[in-house]
């Protein structure tokens, strides 16, 4: 084991042994631990991205062309998959073991010394987001592309001091039990984050909750910008190699636009990320047309629609609720039309809508292998999904695997090509075990 790694384990092990249990909405914890700790999110402009599914891509698009445009950027983001690492990315790449290890020690010690933090300690979250700014204070960025967590009003990373654009993807119905059970109140929670005289872009989807975010951003004095009214995509192509198309607003216009994410859905991602480089041009001089094309181009973001072998096909989704799983099953079907026996290694959190998820695989008419995340009491055991998806019909009898490898493994030798998704975390874990089992490479 590399020293790197060690520290990352010795500071996951001083992460859960310090915070205080379970989700814990609001802004008081973290408010007074980031002002004692000299309120390092003042330290650089930002553009703050909140919503259900497609945070991560648009993050992964801004902070790419920003990189393309010579800013030295702070990339944060959740969840990670391998390694805790992942969360903060410095100009690009992460930061060593040791540097996150000697930050949550100096967070801890702010913690310990403060009254009323010490007997109201901050959550996993607010910890992990307190030493994330501290280390992007500290390594010198010029502007940072932060994701938030959960929701967006009680979140962490609402108290970014010089927000740049608020930035809002699709909403959908997840994480009721803290946003709200309506579409409505969800969506709430989330255009709260818009800032006075601070353009603010939704995607638009769904439509139904334009009318909210522009009454959000009018009560706030924000500047609203919603994409399906602000632009338009002409020449569309979308393939397994990734997405082309040509971009139509009045603030930017571009031609050949290229992306190596796949899926149609990408669209939506790409274009957010596009309104709002272009909302942000005249506070970020150095993004230009050509640096823009550049970036989009160059964009990564693993673990979504991922191909991580063409033979036999292997792709990974980390798509955990309706919404996602449902534009994942459209971009399956279109992009791989041909294929006769498709397998789907699928696993889920217990407290996710996974009837709703399996009802629209079953669509593919797949082979369905039922597997769960080992160790992570969360997750729903095998069997239970098992009996789940008993009750829809599939390309041949389902089954349960305790072990997702052997889940893959089954799943390669009986089908032309494989799906593996249900969970970031289900990602997370089998990931870098496929490349060390099955000895596949990046593509």
């Amino acid at each position: 084991m590399s020293p790197s790694a060690a520290a990352f384990e010795d500071f996951e092990r001083l992460l859960a042994s310090s915070a205080s249990a379970g989700i814990r909405p609001g802004l008081g914890r973290i408010s007074r631990l980031l002002h004692i700790l000299g309120d390092p999110q003042d330290a650089w402009p930002a553009l703050h991205v909140v919503g259900t599914n497609g945070k991560g891509s648009t993050c992964a698009f801004l902070d790419s062309v920003l990189r393309a445009s010579g800013c030295r950027t702070a990339f944060y983001s959740s969840p990670h998959l391998d390694s805790p690492g992942e969360r903060l990315l410095i100009d690009g790449k992460p930061l060593e073991g040791e540097r996150w290890l000697d930050a949550l020690r100096r967070v801890n010690v702010a913690v310990k010394r403060d009254a009323t933090l010490a007997g109201d300690p901050p959550s996993y979250f607010e910890l992990l987001t307190a030493t994330a700014f501290l280390l992007a204070a500290e390594g010198g960025a010029e502007v940072a592309v932060v994701e938030a967590g959960l929701g967006g009003r009680l979140d962490a990373t609402n108290l970014l001091g010089r927000v740049l654009c608020s930035v809002v993807a699709s909403i959908s119905r997840d994480h009721m039990e803290y946003l709200g059970d309506t579409l409505e109140a969800i969506a709430g929670e989330k255009f709260a984050v818009v800032r006075p005289r601070t353009p603010a872009c939704f995607v638009g989807t769904p439509s139904a909750l334009t009318p909210l975010f522009r009454s959000f951003c009018a009560d706030r004095g924000a500047l609203p910008f919603v994409l399906t009214e602000e632009a338009r995509l002409e020449d569309v192509s979308v393939t397994e190699e990734g997405c082309s198309f040509d971009f139509r607003s009045p603030r930017l216009d571009l031609k050949g636009v290229r992306t190596r994410m796949a899926g149609r859905y990408q669209l939506d991602n790409a274009a957010l990320a596009l309104l709002a480089l272009s909302c942000v041009r005249e506070a970020l001089p150095r993004v230009t047309p050509a640096s823009i094309l550049q970036g989009m181009e160059a964009a990564r973001w693993p673990g979504r629609l991922e191909i991580l072998s063409r033979k036999p096909l292997l792709v990974l989704d980390g798509g955990h609720n309706r919404d996602g799983v449902a534009r994942l099953v459209e971009s399956v079907a279109e992009l791989w039309p041909g294929l006769k026996k498709f397998g789907v290694v699928y696993a889920a959190m217990r407290d996710k809508e996974y009837g709703e998820c399996l009802s629209l695989l079953s669509a593919l008419h797949p082979a369905l292998y039922a597997a769960e995340v080992p160790g992570m009491g969360r997750c729903l055991p095998a069997g239970e999904l098992l009996e789940a998806a008993r009750n829809f019909s599939w390309g041949r009898e389902p089954r349960a695997f305790a072990s997702p490898l052997e889940a893959v493994r089954a799943a390669l030798e009986e089908n032309e090509g494989v799906l593996v998704c249900g969970s970031l975390y289900l990602i997370g874990w089998i990931r870098p075990r496929l490349r060390a089992a099955l000895g596949l490479g990046d593509v």
